[in-house]
């Protein structure tokens, strides 16, 4: 411990260099993790945190629920498949509607049937709605949604009134309304009133008791023509757009921990290659390998540390000045994770400068070598 600290104290610049390195690299990567969990959250939030365990689309839409619409007849069909506990319709569509402060704002629409099958999950004031004409919002979103404001569709100007506010409840990175189905039929024709039929986007299920998720959703897809069934978890990851978002922001993450094993790795080959002599010299007058080894060990994880906890300190201030249409959290758990496998890896990229240490021979302190060519 006191060999590791001396030498930091006396090359404060060069250790503090590092490790602000380590901190911006710890940072970008913390940032970018918490602005793709964010984005994918705005994305699917509205569709993962609904109750319907099982989600029943036309075959035709290729698993994207915008391009979706069911039959009234399939519906009945879904609801009599041996193993379904409740079914109902869920429509889902995008309206423009003027928020209680005058803007318009585009703002998703999911309708089902209360009491039953796709309602959100996450509520977090106020209440379900339990009448037509009444929703519950998203949270985050450009719209700014309150309990008691009363938005409406336009053209058309049906109007419905939040009741309630849902976290994590956005589609398509836009506000989002739960609304009952025969509300979200009236905003359709509001905005369209030419059109014959509104139809339902998916069938939202619920398995009955001992039936799984993944059975039911096979069962679905057996017996109802034109019908593909998935449960809830398929159907989220199966969205536009979620695994290109996963896979480019996973490649960009793999990069900067990339960058945090080279820039820790070659720092410490470096510093140890550099003072080779002073090291030999340790060794000729009884210093262990071992304790040699600890002290480098010690420096990497107090350089890796000192980085994790600056990074996780600007995210904390990014996250505070984040606004609502588009809020960054500062997750403990992800700091945490983000730094137990940056110290891992620091530790793994200093291995060639631990070799080093360990292939020290303290006989060759009386060398020309020792006196400070290379070992």
């Amino acid at each position: 411990m006191s060999l590791a600290w001396t030498e930091i104290k006396r090359a404060k610049l060069r250790f503090g260099l590092l490790t602000g390195a380590v901190a911006l690299l710890v940072f970008l990567i913390m940032f970018l993790q918490t602005l793709s969990e964010t984005l994918l959250k705005d994305f699917i939030g509205g569709l993962e945190n609904q109750s319907a365990s099982v989600l029943a689309y036309s075959k035709d839409a290729r698993r994207n629920l915008d391009a979706s619409v069911v039959t009234p007849q399939q519906v009945q069909q879904v609801a009599r498949v041996p193993g379904v506990g409740a079914s109902g319709p869920l429509g889902e569509a995008t309206f423009t509607v003027r928020s209680a402060a005058g803007r318009l704002e585009s703002t998703t629409f999911f309708g089902y049937e209360p009491g039953g099958a796709g309602a959100p999950t996450t509520l977090s004031s106020g209440r379900l709605p339990q009448s037509d004409g009444e929703a519950v919002a998203s949270t985050t979103g450009t719209a700014g949604f309150a309990i008691g404001d009363r938005v409406s569709v336009q053209p058309g100007g049906y109007s419905v009134t939040i009741v309630g506010l849902a976290d994590n409840a956005t589609f398509n990175v836009q506000p989002t309304l739960f609304v009952s189905y025969p509300s979200f039929e009236l905003a359709a024709r509001a905005q369209n009133p030419q059109a014959k039929a509104v139809l339902a986007s998916a069938v939202a299920v619920d398995p009955a008791a001992g039936v799984s998720a993944q059975e039911l959703a096979s069962e679905i897809t057996q017996q109802v023509s034109g019908i593909e069934a998935l449960d809830r978890a398929t159907a989220v990851s199966s969205l536009p757009g979620v695994s290109s978002i996963q896979q480019s922001f996973g490649l960009i993450l793999l990069l900067a921990f990339f960058v945090v094993v080279l820039v820790t790795g070659f720092f410490f080959l470096i510093l140890t290659v550099q003072k080779a002599s002073a090291l030999t010299l340790l060794r000729a007058i009884g210093a262990s390998t071992a304790y040699l080894l600890r002290s480098l060990a010690l420096q990497v994880t107090m350089v890796a540390l000192s980085g994790v906890v600056i990074a996780g300190a600007l995210l904390t201030v990014v996250a505070a000045t984040s606004k609502n249409n588009f809020p960054i959290k500062a997750d403990p758990v992800l700091i945490v994770e983000v730094g137990v496998a940056v110290l891992v890896l620091a530790i793994a990229a200093s291995i060639g400068a631990l070799r080093r240490i360990a292939r020290i021979d303290p006989a060759t302190a009386t060398s020309r070598g020792g006196q400070g060519g290379l070992v």
